[in-house]
């Protein structure tokens, strides 16, 4: 029956090529991390430490280098800018001290990888509606058009077309094929599907456990911060006579700022992390459901 659709000239007559894994995609994590922690450590102490973001900060830094250009005098103490109150959001997030650079090495490197993960998924998802295309491969199957549905699959591209191809082209080969069982050919196709789900997959998830590992540092690295802001809270609790206001209110400051940093970084990510795998949970049903197809295409027709 599947014999009389043949056309003269095969769609399956390239094999698909084969591109070697690129070796950037092997470090390309660990370049990012990198390069995002070197960005984010100089937005901390170039931008948020800034003089401009601190009261008297302006005259404070040209009384810093008025000290320096005098030979940094070791029996005078240096002026710091950053020492007098935050005068906008980014003077206060400054005081919440050295975790809070680390912290934004988290978000920065999630902000990387959750576009990474979006442009690949979506190239993955193939050129049109992934349902829409899925319905029209088994409409195909259904009628025999085995080569109007592998060409579909060149059309659609991506995951689901890439394993959905290698289907029926082992679909092609077991016809040809008279040495066999049908029921060791149906197997020999639910192998070849199988196995291209599985060189699929590998590519969907990279990276992913890059987001979940953010999801769980995210809240840790802020629980430091807080935990380090409230020691020096309750150190000028405890110093004697009244209460440095000054340090109790710059201590409160950080473990908050540290922990809103950790929750907000955590969120983003569960929440990241979640679309992702649903998308690809989306992709793999939808490989299993035509690939059913498939199967059950060459059992009627054979």
């Amino acid at each position: 029956m599947a014999g009389t659709n043949k056309p003269t000239t095969s769609t399956f007559s390239q094999e698909a090529n084969i591109k070697p894994a690129s070796p950037f995609k092997a470090i390309f994590p660990l370049v990012a991390i990198v390069v995002v922690a070197i960005v984010a450590h100089v937005a901390f102490y170039q931008g948020f430490g800034a003089p401009e973001n601190f009261e008297d900060g302006i005259a404070a830094k040209a009384a810093y280098d008025a000290w320096v250009d005098a030979g940094s005098d070791p029996a005078s103490e240096a002026p710091h800018w950053t020492a007098g109150h935050p005068t906008n959001t980014f003077g206060l997030i400054y005081k919440g001290g050295f975790v809070i650079p680390i912290s934004m090495t988290l978000g920065l490197t999630l902000f990387v990888f959750v576009i990474e993960r979006g442009v690949t998924i979506a190239r993955a998802s193939g050129k049109g509606n992934t349902d829409v295309f899925v319905k029209t491969i088994r409409m195909k199957l259904a009628q025999g058009k085995i080569e109007e549905a592998a060409a579909l699959c060149d059309k659609q591209k991506g995951s689901v077309g890439n394993v959905i191809k290698a289907g029926l082209r082992k679909y092609k080969e077991m016809e040809a094929t008279s040495d066999l069982e049908k029921d060791a050919k149906k197997t020999a196709i639910q192998a070849e599907l199988e196995e291209a789900t599985m060189l699929e997959l590998p590519m969907l998830e990279r990276n992913l456990p890059i987001i979940a590992t953010i999801a769980s540092l995210g809240t840790l690295v802020g629980l430091i911060g807080t935990v380090l802001g409230m020691i020096r809270a309750f150190s000028a609790l405890g110093e004697g006579g009244a209460p440095n206001a000054a340090e109790l209110s710059v201590g409160i400051s950080e473990a908050l700022i540290n922990t809103a940093m950790g929750i907000t970084i955590s969120a983003l990510s569960i929440l990241f992390y979640n679309f992702f795998t649903t998308k690809i949970d989306g992709m793999t049903y939808a490989m299993d459901e035509a690939g059913y197809s498939v199967v059950q295409t060459f059992d009627v027709n054979n």
